[in-house]
């Protein structure tokens, strides 16, 4: 008896998701939770193992197509059985035509289709979540999906396209009041001509779910919050002193490498707890201050850019968090972090100078009020205590939410930053 592949529940909100790739082919032998499909949706990307050995007998759901939760993937047959020679599922038989019926006028017909595709099936999440935030019904959007249930694509093909022409008035007659109607957004500006030969040479490659997500969600936070930066820089010596007269035994007690991310992580929540603020969020008319530290580590990997979170980290030694950095890091470029890795951040810390990153302005995470952006340690002439000298210098940026932080906290913040790093003592004596 075949085995059914079927999409796993994906986390909160998260109710489809789009087929990346398959790793196996229909006849390969496929072991016992061994991956055997990619799937993608809006936060990460999961690989979906095998529920038993045997042979992939057939493949219901090619790459690019969007699946929700529970679907059927595919199908194993124990070892030894016949794969069926369809790489796919077979097509759903058409159905039967119904007794013939007087025609609809076309208009009447046209206009009645999408409410009655809209109204078998209950709006996606995401798409009910899109329609609220323009102002759209169910009827005013056509839907694609399963039963004509309206997906998140079929809200943002709504929404570009244009408005229709008001209707000039009749002569004669008197001019009505316009009924001001919510206006869609406005559509993307259209690509500029490419020559022929240019265009041959060009390759298009339809964006990742995850990649659509980074785009949407940053442009989001530039439309919502009035961002704004803030620059200091610290003396990195005695963070690295420091960590270079200890790294050894550190890495022998606790097994892990001692980095800079710890102290990072560790400044950042004594500053938090200094100014609230930073770690609150706006909601509506309301503002929710956060009493514990769920503190997000971006990490790029070659599929996008992941931010998976540190929680309570405010009750974390250095040690600590360097561990749970360290498990988080590898997930993400293994392709392994879960829903409940990425959920929960309040703040979030971005190392850009892992890349050479020498500055940078950071954009939020919404709908987080702060993040910090670290940068390249470059030698710098600096002045103490009179005298020219040489120093390993770091510039920091912290981009703040100016409608819930004021400038005056967030420089404090920064500056509580600043202290804890060129005297990590504070933040073993919590100071």
């Amino acid at each position: 008896m075949s085995t059914e592949i079927r999409v796993p529940t994906l986390g909160e909100s998260v109710t489809e998701a789009t087929i990346g790739q398959w790793f196996k082919k229909v006849g390969d032998a496929v072991a016992a939770d061994e991956p055997v499909v990619e799937l993608e949706t809006d936060k990460v990307t999961i690989e979906v193992p095998a529920p038993a050995a045997g042979v992939l007998e057939a493949i219901a759901a090619n790459p690019g197509d969007t699946v929700d939760v529970g679907a059927l993937l595919g199908a194993i047959a124990p070892n030894g059985a016949a794969a069926k020679p369809a790489e796919t599922a077979k097509p759903a038989e058409p159905a039967k035509p119904a007794e013939a019926k007087a025609p609809a006028p076309p208009a009447a017909s046209q206009q009645a289709a999408p409410a009655a595709a809209a109204s078998d099936r209950a709006p996606a999440p995401s798409a009910q979540k899109l329609m609220a935030e323009n102002n759209l019904s169910a009827g005013d959007v056509a839907g694609s999906g399963k039963a004509g249930q309206v997906l998140k694509e079929d809200v943002l093909a709504a929404m570009s396209k244009p408005a229709p022409a008001p209707v000039p008035p009749i002569p004669g007659t008197v001019d009505a009041q316009p009924t001001e109607r919510p206006q869609a957004k406005a559509p993307a500006a259209p690509r500029a001509p490419v020559a022929a030969d240019d265009e041959a040479r060009e390759e298009r490659v339809k964006m990742t779910r995850l990649r659509q997500t980074i785009a949407r969600r940053l442009k989001d936070a530039q439309n919502t919050a009035a961002m704004l930066t803030t620059f200091n820089e610290v003396d990195m010596k005695p963070v690295m002193d420091l960590r270079n007269q200890y790294k050894e035994l550190f890495e022998k007690k606790h097994g892990v490498k001692l980095g800079f991310m710890g102290f990072f992580t560790k400044a950042v929540v004594h500053a938090l707890k200094e100014i609230p603020t930073v770690n609150a969020e706006i909601d509506g008319d309301d503002l929710i201050y956060k009493n514990y530290a769920h503190i997000g580590v971006a990490v790029g990997t070659d599929k996008g850019l992941v931010v998976p979170v540190v929680r309570d980290a405010d009750q974390m030694t250095i040690a600590e968090i360097e561990k749970a950095i360290g498990v988080l890091g590898k997930k993400a470029r293994d392709g392994q972090l879960s829903m409940a890795d990425m959920q929960g951040g309040t703040f979030t810390i971005s190392n850009g100078g892992v890349y050479g990153s020498l500055m940078s302005t950071p954009i939020l995470n919404a709908p987080q009020s702060g993040i910090l952006g670290m940068h390249k340690i470059q030698e710098r002439p600096v002045v103490v205590d009179g005298q020219i000298v040489i120093r390993p210098m770091m510039y920091l940026a912290l981009s703040y939410d100016h409608r819930i932080v004021d400038g005056k906290e967030a420089v404090t913040f920064l500056v509580r930053v600043k202290e804890s790093l060129e005297a990590p003592e504070r933040l073993v004596l919590d100071l």
